[in-house]
């Protein structure tokens, strides 16, 4: 699926985090990390950001451009280093006070829901308190899965997880209308802020 930017004047929601974990997925939409990046960057200015990237998401953005749009270095790909100098798993549930994973692959949001703890972000994910919005993309017809409606369930039971459905967008591979692409950052984050602002008011 297709996703796009948002206006260059669009004013950015209340986002009231200091600590942004922004975790992408291999969905077509990772393309667009560096400009969302940016864009983060720019309306909140006062937010740290720490980013990762899973494997598949290389695929579709290049490294060097995350680098050079987040302004922390080179993000974090998220697998096992063979010989780890620290627990980054433990330092990823703990350090961010936000949490958001855009684009969610279906095999990603399966893989969270199950509690999977086979990467050091899944790991983190299954331990923060932090809260956290998973925003799918999905191919076309993915959102009637039955096993992936299973999924999308088990993670509403979940105090610190929002998953934001899916919106209608055009695949790429089909080029016919369909509903799978994530929502747009801005939506995201303001869905982020809710969250965030009703756990800190519990």
């Amino acid at each position: 699926m297709t996703g796009a930017l948002p206006p260059a004047a669009a004013e950015p929601p209340a986002f009231g985090a200091r600590r942004l974990l922004y975790v992408v997925t291999g969905g077509l939409q990772a393309m667009f990390m560096p400009q969302w990046l940016s864009w983060l960057r720019t309306s909140y200015p006062e937010t740290q950001i720490r980013y990762a990237v899973t494997p598949s998401a290389r695929r579709f953005l290049g490294t060097t451009a995350v680098a050079a749009a987040g302004g922390a270095g080179l993000p974090l790909v998220d697998t096992w280093t063979e010989e780890p100098d620290h627990a980054e798993h433990v330092e990823l549930s703990i350090w961010p006070d936000a949490v958001l994973v855009h684009p969610a692959t279906m095999h990603f949001v399966a893989r969270l829901s199950l509690g999977l703890a086979d990467t050091p972000v899944l790991l983190a994910l299954q331990c923060t308190t932090a809260p956290i919005v998973v925003c799918p993309s999905l191919p076309p017809n993915g959102h009637t899965n039955p096993a992936y409606q299973r999924h999308i369930a088990e993670l509403a039971g979940r105090d610190n997880v929002t998953v934001l459905p899916p919106v209608p967008g055009v695949s790429m591979t089909t080029g016919e209308a369909n509903i799978g692409t994530s929502v747009l950052l801005p939506q995201a984050i303001a869905a982020l802020e809710d969250l965030r602002s009703w756990r800190e008011a519990t």
